[in-house]
Parts: C-alpha cells; sequence; structure tokens
C-alpha cells in the first residue's frame, strides 16, 4: 500500500500545481472508494475551472484590460516571466542545398547560450522584395539513421517546400526532444522527473522560447518581409504554435493543427494519457485551455483537427472554438477565426494541409486561389542534417536543471513587523498558487 499512496499523494499534488488525468486507476482490494473520491475530485474541479473561464470576459474593454495579464500569466506559467535575456543567437549555417525552385540552408542558432536549436531553412529562388514567411515546428516524429538522430524537422520537410515552391521563406525547427541534439520532453510522463513540477519547469516553455528565438532568427533575414509572418505545426507543433502565437505578436497568422482540447478532455476523460509534458504549463493560475488560444485574437486563427483523433478529441475541440469565437466576436473579428475539421486519425494528411495553405495565401499574400501543388518530400533525410558531430558544450539534454527564472534569496526580517510583512506575503502566495486547488 505505500507505494500506491505516494502515488495517491503525488497525484493530488500535481492537480494543484497542473493538469494530471483522473482516468481508471488499477485497484487494490479497500482502495475502490478512495479512488472513486479522488475521481469525483477531479471531475468537480475540471467542471469548476471550466465554469469560469473568460467568464469576466464581457465585453472588448474587459478584454482589452485584461489581455496583458493573461500573457504575462501564460508566460510565467511556462517559465517564461521574467522573459529570458535575448542573447547574441550565433546562428551558424553549415550547409546549402540547392533544388530547383529554392535552397535549403542547414542552420543552427542557440536561443540562450548553449542551448541550440537545429533547423532548415527554406528560401525560394528568384526573389527581389522582402517576401512573407512561415515558422514551422515539429511534433512527435523521430527520424534516425544508424543510432544518429537527423532531426524531426526531416520529416516534415513537404511543409517547407511546400512554402518555398509557392513564394514563402519557410524555417522548420526541431523540438527538444527529437532534434538532432536529444532532450527530454516526457520527463514526469516515464522518467519520473517530478520535481519538474516543484521546480516550475515544462519542455512546454523551452519549445516555446525556441519558437520565439526563431522568430528573432526570420526577422533577421533579409529575404524576409517581418510584417507578414505565419506559424504552423501540428500535435506537439500545434501546441508550441499556441504558446508563440499567444505570447508573440509578430506571428501574424496562425494555424495551429492537432494542437489542443479542453481540460475536460484532457481530466475528465483521460486524453492526457496520450500526451507527454511538452504538451501543458504548469497551470499555476487555474486555466481551461480556451484561455490559451483568446489571446491570438483578434488576429487571423485557423484551428485544425481530425474526426477521429483520439488525443485531441472533437467535443473539446468544438467548446474551445466556442469560446473563442466570443473572444472574436467582441472585438469584431469573427472574419479571422476558422475551424478545420477533416476526417481522419491523429496524422499528418494532406486534407489538412491544403485548407492551411489557402488560410496563409489568404491573409498573407492576398490570394484566393485554388492549391495546385501536392506537397511531397523531396529531399533525403541525411541531406538535411545541420551537425556533423553534436557541440561539446550544450545543455540540451539537461535544460530541466536550469531553465527559468531563480527567485532571490528571502531577507532575513529585521523586526517582528518585517517577518509579519514576509509570512503574510508568502501565505498568500502559497494559498493563490501552491494551494489553490
Amino acid at each position: 500500500m505505500g507505494k500506491r499512496i505516494g502515488g495517491i499523494v503525488t497525484i493530488l499534488f500535481l492537480t494543484l500545481c497542473g493538469i494530471v488525468s483522473a482516468g481508471p486507476a488499477t485497484t487494490q482490494p479497500g482502495t475502490m472508494r478512495g479512488d472513486r473520491m479522488i475521481t469525483d475530485y477531479f471531475r468537480n474541479e475540471t467542471a469548476e475551472i471550466s465554469r469560469k473561464c473568460l467568464t469576466e470576459i464581457k465585453t472588448r474593454e474587459d478584454w482589452d484590460a485584461k489581455k496583458g495579464e493573461y500573457r504575462r500569466q501564460l508566460a510565467e506559467m511556462l517559465g517564461l516571466w521574467p522573459m529570458p535575456a535575448r542573447t547574441d543567437l550565433h546562428a551558424t549555417v553549415t550547409g546549402r542545398i540547392d533544388a530547383d525552385e529554392f535552397t535549403v540552408e542547414r542552420l543552427y542558432f542557440q536561443s540562450m547560450p548553449h542551448l541550440y536549436v537545429t533547423g532548415d531553412l527554406y528560401v525560394p529562388k528568384g526573389l527581389t522584395h522582402p517576401a512573407p514567411a512561415i515558422l514551422y515546428v515539429c511534433g512527435h516524429s523521430k527520424v534516425q539513421e544508424n543510432g544518429v538522430s537527423l532531426g524531426n524537422k526531416t520529416y516534415y520537410q513537404h511543409h517547407g517546400e511546400w512554402f518555398a515552391c509557392n513564394g514563402y521563406v519557410c524555417l522548420i525547427i526541431d523540438s527538444l526532444e527529437l532534434g538532432e541534439i536529444e532532450g527530454i520532453h516526457h520527463g514526469t510522463y516515464n522518467l519520473g522527473m517530478w520535481w519538474w513540477h516543484s521546480r516550475g519547469y515544462t519542455p512546454a516553455g523551452v519549445e516555446a522560447w525556441n519558437g520565439i528565438r526563431a522568430l528573432d532568427y526570420l526577422c533577421s533575414r533579409k529575404e524576409v518581409d517581418p510584417a507578414r509572418i505565419g506559424m504552423t505545426g501540428r500535435s506537439g507543433g500545434g501546441a508550441y504554435t499556441w504558446y508563440v502565437a499567444a505570447l508573440d505578436d509578430r506571428v501574424k497568422v496562425d494555424c495551429p493543427v492537432a494542437g489542443i482540447t479542453d481540460l475536460q478532455n484532457h481530466v475528465v476523460d483521460g486524453t492526457i494519457e496520450g500526451h507527454c509534458d511538452c504538451m501543458f504549463m504548469d497551470n499555476t493560475y487555474r486555466w481551461d485551455f480556451p484561455q490559451v488560444a483568446a489571446p491570438v485574437s483578434p488576429r487571423p486563427l485557423l484551428i485544425g483537427n481530425s474526426d477521429k483523433d483520439t488525443i485531441f478529441p472533437l467535443d473539446g475541440v468544438y467548446r474551445l472554438h466556442e469560446q473563442v469565437r466570443r473572444i472574436y466576436a467582441l472585438q469584431g473579428a469573427e472574419k479571422n477565426l476558422g475551424l478545420l475539421i477533416t476526417e481522419g486519425p491523429h496524422k499528418d494528411t494532406q486534407d489538412l494541409w491544403v485548407p492551411v495553405f489557402r488560410w496563409f495565401n489568404r491573409f498573407l499574400k492576398n490570394d484566393e486561389g485554388t492549391i495546385d501543388k501536392v506537397a511531397k518530400p523531396l529531399l533525403k533525410p541525411q541531406e538535411l542534417r545541420v551537425l556533423e558531430q553534436l557541440p561539446t558544450d550544450q545543455i540540451n539534454t539537461k535544460i530541466q536543471e536550469t531553465f527559468g527564472p531563480t527567485p532571490p534569496p528571502p531577507t532575513v526580517p529585521a523586526s517582528k513587523e518585517d517577518w509579519e510583512r514576509q509570512r503574510n506575503r508568502w501565505m498568500a502566495e502559497l494559498k493563490a498558487k501552491t494551494f489553490a486547488g
């Protein structure tokens, strides 16, 4: 029983600090009543959080007054408040590929000192003016040859190639776990790193920061029009697209695919069992996920999903869309919000690609025409590899130990009154954050 009780305590702790599943637990004799109580607790807490989500927003003025604080809270829950320093990217091109309609630059940059991001930049040939650009962030697709990771950017290359063939500059970056330098996404999921939560760490924060710095890189390129930048990705890439676009207004058009659903699906229905840590912020402020999506407004946003996606179920996507649509309506921006539902499972399908391409054409190029070019991989994964050797100073594999702000040590009170003020401040923080549940 000792191990089981420890597991229950851990689950309750994570409920207070973040999100875990209320799905079926393995029962032992005499524990069924306790399991039912915990399941009821999850269900009731989820219902209360969902009920309160965005209810304080009734007018456009309400939204304008609250949006900045929502963004700050999200940054904090991702370990990005205060924001890290924008240090030199040390961007380095390690090679180039010459294709018929575009070139590919194999490159890396450091989103913070020694945190390496590998990627491929697809540039159309014949550009005479700065072009619209797309930041593509990758889902969980493992590409290896002879035990060497080539990065998930190689799996999604057909997206970059399509964009380049149609006049866009496109940067595809690897994720932390499945890049050429393989870090960790599944820390609590299968490695028992429960201390991540008490430290306020989530790899979602690293992915969001890497995306923000990738925007910095795109804006530094003479080929790119910084006023016309879009962002997309699916699955994990869909989630990172939500976070980056919510935090950074340089994303002018957003198309997250299969990257979000609501708390009801995750916690009560148990879909979180199919996800890893990189999908979630530490839910300090007890948000439902429409609150992550709403800060993208009023910018053009297309929410994409498949109707048989078991880890982003359709009912939760619909509920989330309804909440977000209300925020767009308050701002008179309903025309900027789209909902794309296609037939299929959790898979990167052409049925999803084509409307996404059309959405970007519509809002970044003022082009309502049909799509007549097929997206297909043209290069061998090995050709897109950036690093011949991994940098010895990299911190990717242990970034969880240092990422996020370190609070200053508390001062020693000089008087009884100082101590009472400090104690009261600590108690208020504990009640508002650590034990909010």
